[in-house]
């Protein structure tokens, strides 16, 4: 009887193993096309060793299917989105169900479910409060216009910081510049002060530590690849991100006490304010931040808004140099501008908003954007997207699609002028989303649109730039590479010579 027992058993055994094999072939032949996997890594051999995987990702579509693929990074089934037509059908018909966020290894913190991380948070009641309170608060136009002031004083003390650095006629790292600029924009922005103030060594210790975060962010981790791996963290960058997260909101956390014990007078309300006076009624989310939601914020404001600003601007200086018609193009339009460049003006610098458009269609500041995740299953081109698959967007690849754009590869800034309708980057065109669309896209969208242009406009209406060690624009190296966003390869150095 016992072997009669033991024989069902592994009869048993054998149905349910042949019908879990079955259906997990099933769901594989109804995912999107993608190259084969191997076993255990998946396709990351396969994608090669770059610097660069938006690139890899866009010529393997070109291979499967130009709209939608699956890769596998180890056991993490991704589907890329690489057309515009596929983006139009992720935000128009599936953006709750995708709207989820794929969180990785090195962001899991030790917070539990604080209230703070708009990136991170998962779509529901603390990331609706929270993006509440960006577009009502934060970045809403009557505060932007109340705050001009501040983004005024943070461009004229760039401006001055670069006449100090460029006496002696030597060349400058550009984007160095440009980062302390969008690092001390947010510290007044949060705080009403300069964190990065020469006699400020807590602005110097918070900035060290935010831009360890952000490296060790950029970097791939197998942890993320390999579940199984996660408790050993192999590579220990979620050990040392951790570590210097937690010596930031030490920092921070000075900060916001330095900042509650004085009373600066004539101050315009400030984010610490915002998020210092709320109170909810504690039905979605809470009815006052705690002292660490508030840390979180404070330092995901900083995070997301430094780099992106200075990439992107160090792209538009870099491709400006590169192409010398379009940089005297854009001088010649600046030279229209009576006195001081001031941000009621780039509404009537056409050929400027071009140049940041352009910039953000070739170099978007995230190729994929923040990773999304499948809250739940569905189906899109007629495919199966299973619950948590993360979606990536290249944006990369869409923005230099040749069947979209002409001459997708060249800086052409002319095309936003002479495009059949006005392409914008609001999130309502995808053929042009380097913020992203939908639910999740960037909500500092309003700020952005006021400091690239005004920054990048100040700095050619103050300096001629040109080439330092006698390089040619024809000789740059314009070859990118990927941290937590899209950076030049090699830095971009010049010399600026002050106008008369």
């Amino acid at each position: 009887m016992k072997y009669l027992e033991l024989l069902g058993f592994i009869v048993l055994s054998l149905v349910w193993v042949r019908w879990a094999i079955h259906r997990r072939l099933k769901k594989l032949r109804s995912l999107p096309p993608g190259p084969t996997p191997w076993p255990i890594v998946g396709n990351i051999f396969q994608l090669g060793f770059v610097k660069v995987p938006h690139k890899s990702f866009a010529q393997l579509a070109l291979v499967h299917d130009p709209n939608i693929m699956t890769l596998w990074l180890g056991s993490m089934c991704t589907v890329v989105i690489s057309s515009n037509e596929a983006a139009r059908e992720m935000f128009k018909n599936h953006d709750v169900v995708l709207a989820g966020r794929k969180v990785y290894e090195c962001m899991k913190g030790d917070f539990g479910d604080e209230v703070g991380s708009m990136i991170t948070a998962q779509y529901g009641p603390n990331w609706r409060l929270l993006r509440r309170l960006s577009t009502t608060e934060f970045f809403l136009n009557s505060r932007l216009d109340a705050t001009s002031n501040i983004r005024v004083k943070c461009i004229d003390r760039l401006v001055q910081s670069i006449q100090d650095a460029s006496g002696s006629g030597n060349s400058i790292d550009v984007g160095r510049f440009f980062f302390l600029m969008a690092f001390n924009l947010i510290g007044n922005l949060m705080f009403s002060k300069d964190l990065l103030d020469p006699k400020s060594k807590k602005g110097a210790e918070f900035f060290y530590h935010a831009g360890m975060v952000m490296e060790y962010a950029g970097k791939p981790n197998v942890s993320d690849f390999m579940p199984f791996l996660k408790w050993l963290d192999p590579q220990r960058i979620r050990k040392n991100m951790q570590n210097h997260i937690r010596q930031a909101f030490r920092i921070a956390g000075g900060f916001i006490t330095e900042r509650m014990e004085s009373s600066i007078e004539n101050k315009t309300k400030d984010y610490l304010d915002v998020l210092l006076e709320y109170r909810g009624d504690g039905v979605e989310g809470p009815s006052q931040f705690s002292s660490t939601s508030i840390n979180i914020i404070v330092f995901e404001m900083f995070t997301a808004g430094t780099d992106t600003t200075t990439s992107t601007l160090e792209w538009a200086m870099a491709e400006l140099l590169h192409n010398p018609h379009t940089y005297q193009r854009l001088q010649t339009e600046l030279q229209d501008v009576k006195g001081k460049l001031e941000e009621k003006h780039i509404e009537h610098l056409p050929y400027l908003k071009a140049v940041i458009k352009e910039t953000l269609r070739l170099h978007p500041p995230l190729p994929f954007l923040v990773p999304h995740k499948a809250m739940e299953s569905c189906m899109m081109l007629g495919y199966n997207i299973p619950k948590e698959t993360q979606v990536l967007v290249n944006v990369w690849a869409i923005g230099r699609d040749p069947k979209t754009w002409k001459d997708a590869s060249v800086f052409k800034p002319e095309r936003f002028l002479d495009h059949e309708k006005l392409v914008d980057y609001k999130g309502h065109d995808f053929e042009f989303i380097p913020f992203g669309s939908g639910r999740r896209m960037c909500p500092a969208i309003p700020l952005a649109s006021r400091v690239l242009p005004l920054a990048l406009g100040t700095l050619l209406q103050k300096f001629d730039w040109v080439l330092g060690d006698g390089l040619k624009a024809t000789n740059m190296d314009m070859n990118e590479r990927m941290g937590i966003t899209l950076r030049k390869d090699v830095p971009l150095k010049a010399i600026p010579i002050p106008r008369p």
